[in-house]
């Protein structure tokens, strides 16, 4: 039986796909921009690793050290991830006094579920097209290897969806990679997190009585996924995350035969926990030992979440793919690797690079342009607007030299 094949393309200024944080972060952007926008989610869950990857921590903000670094959609975010949840801010970033006194950051945890319904609320307020259990399944360009439309797959058919420009944000680059673009791919580990109702759960990320996220420590030994297309990369890895969780069930049983009464799954996952994939190769790649460095084309700050003291100015161009046109990267597949993969690849970062990503694309479609040519002045003044700092002595921070 042939597919159905809707006749007529879906238009679009702005098309972006996948609708995690970055996703989420660059269509309210470029919406607000007054772009006619749609955002593509495989899932019926938006919201990527931090809701249905149950990655309930919402890291830093700030350099560890006092200084709030990161703004705009990334600190709304924040905000608003508190509003369907138990969860508070710390003392010192304006949550109530007494609160998670030992955590001095500028971050907090919030409830995936309830986090899902604010996102919701989020886009709707901005007026973006949300397309959900809907698979991108090929892109096409010109002659000039600029993008112009996608074809997409749901219970409606296969149709196509054109755009003016779009913004990968698949935590893969498969928008990128199914344009025929340059990725590179990177070291992923086991360390599944899921909902659970355990005695002592007030000892880890809780939420009420025995209720708590459980995250196991992470195994390194995942192989490198060489072939992302591969779909059975995530079946094997999913499966072998099951397995670990079975693991620590059977552990917690051994010899207490009403175990499974007081101790026992809530909720897994609802997508694979990769933190990398692949990222598209873009005109300047960030790289291991980068961090405190002045780019002239940064488009805003982030710190590192391991370590204070650490932040990272990041280049426009790590948002350009090298070789594909009119479409730009953010989130966990913008331009990276080693050490600045591991810093950029989380919710804030994803927020930041996602917000500039649907400015910039939102400029060039205004501009006629695309986002390789467009003035980065431009960007960077409407961007102030949402109180970026591009550079770290705007934040009273050093370069190193």
């Amino acid at each position: 039986m042939n597919a159905m094949l809707m006749k007529d393309s879906l238009k679009f200024d702005v098309v972006i796909a996948g609708a995690g944080i970055a996703g989420i972060s660059a269509a309210v952007a470029a919406a607000r921009l007054g772009m006619k926008t749609a955002l593509v989610e495989k899932q019926t869950l938006i919201g990527g690793l931090a809701t249905s990857g149950l990655i309930l921590v919402y890291l830093p903000l700030c350099d560890g050290k006092g200084t709030q670094v990161t703004f705009g959609i990334a600190e709304e975010l924040l905000l608003r991830s508190l509003n369907y949840g138990p969860f508070e801010l710390p003392e010192q970033w304006g949550g109530p006094k007494g609160y998670n006194p030992e955590e001095k950051r500028f971050k907090c945890y919030f409830n995936p579920a309830g986090f899902i319904l604010e996102l919701d609320k989020f886009l709707l307020e901005a007026g973006v097209e949300l397309f959900l259990d809907t698979m991108i399944v090929a892109a096409e360009t010109d002659e000039t290897q600029r993008l112009r439309k996608v074809q997409a797959a749901n219970s409606s058919g296969i149709f196509d969806i054109e755009g003016n420009c779009f913004i990968d944000t698949t935590g893969d680059a498969s928008l990128i990679r199914r344009a025929g673009g340059a990725y590179e791919t990177g070291i992923n580990y086991i360390s599944p997190w899921w909902m659970e109702n355990a005695p002592g759960a007030a000892e880890r990320y809780h939420f009420i009585n025995d209720l708590h996220i459980q995250p196991t420590g992470p195994i390194v030994n995942y192989p490198q996924i060489d072939k992302p297309e591969s779909g059975k990369s995530a079946t094997h890895f999913t499966r072998s995350a099951w397995q670990i969780i079975r693991e620590h069930y059977d552990k917690k049983y051994s010899g207490d035969p009403d175990g499974r009464h007081k101790h026992f799954p809530i909720h897994l996952p609802a997508m694979p926990q990769f933190r990398k994939i692949a990222c598209a190769k873009t005109l300047f790649m960030l790289d291991d030992d980068m961090y405190g460095r002045h780019f002239e084309d940064s488009i805003g700050l982030y710190a590192d979440w391991r370590k204070c003291g650490f932040v990272w100015e990041t280049p426009y161009r790590s948002l350009l793919p090298e070789t594909i046109n009119g479409v730009l990267a953010a989130g966990r597949c913008m331009g990276a690797r080693g050490d600045a993969w591991e810093t950029f690849r989380v919710i804030p970062a994803a927020a930041m690079t996602g917000e500039a990503a649907g400015a910039a694309a939102a400029l060039s479609v205004q501009n006629n342009c695309d986002p390789k040519d467009l003035n980065i002045e431009d960007l960077r003044a409407h961007l102030r607007e949402n109180h970026f700092r591009f550079h770290l002595e705007e934040c009273g921070l050093e370069v190193r030299s």
